[in-house]
């Protein structure tokens, strides 16, 4: 049982801490959050301070993970980066909701957070720092990036590859053997029949590229 510091106060990280707590696996100790007043509280839980100060809270606190929950994956992946930077030592928490289901010969990448109804089957690999939102699910053998994520209720098929730091959107289907590149974004309620490249957002049924995108452009 690792202590835990949640970094990010958001409505993801209400979330994230519900999951922890249910299954009890690891202790949350606080959070941390650059934009939140260092007095608060989120989920019966303090905000202790900021990201700069985690070096210090590590040992006024005891801290010995921490996960990020921040909804947008680039965002998500800059903050790792300087937690990565300035807190060497801490290592990064996977959070699982007890509900979900993963198959066998699974590897879940560390910071990884898996919520309520999440199935992963058989033989997936799962990036670091990745993102499953509620009931979504990945067939077996699939393969996500990291930093990538999934919006509630996305189905995929069998053997889909989904590249690093793409978000597939609220109840989109991508249907067996599929690759999506990396950076993409798949719009919401989306049908993905066919590979679609890197950097470019797509949406509808089927799902067509609708234009280019940058690395790091926000979609939230």
């Amino acid at each position: 049982m690792s202590r835990v510091v949640v970094v990010g106060a958001s409505q993801q990280a209400r979330q994230t801490i519900d999951a922890i707590d249910q299954r009890g696996a690891d202790t949350v100790v606080g959070l941390v959050d650059d934009a939140t007043d260092v007095a608060s509280e989120l989920g019966g839980y303090p905000v202790l301070g900021r990201i700069d100060d985690l070096p210090a809270l590590i040992g006024s606190h005891h801290l010995e993970a921490a996960i990020v929950t921040i909804g947008d994956n680039w965002t998500r992946g800059l903050v790792v980066e300087r937690i990565a930077a300035r807190c060497p030592t801490l290592a990064f928490a996977t959070a699982v909701h007890p509900s979900a289901q993963i198959g066998a010969r699974t590897i879940v990448g560390p910071g990884t957070v898996i919520m309520a109804g999440v199935v992963i089957n058989n033989d997936g690999v799962i990036g670091e720092h990745a993102f499953f939102a509620t009931s979504s699910s990945l067939d077996h053998d699939g393969r996500m990036g990291p930093f990538a994520s999934l919006a509630p209720h996305v189905a995929t098929g069998g053997s889909v590859e989904i590249g690093a730091f793409t978000a597939v959107g609220i109840g989109a289907a991508v249907v067996h053997g599929v690759t999506i590149g990396a950076h993409t974004v798949v719009g919401a309620g989306s049908t993905v029949l066919s590979d679609l490249p890197a950097s470019v957002v797509a949406y509808g049924t089927p799902a067509r590229v609708v234009r280019s995108r940058a690395e790091g452009e926000r979609y939230l």
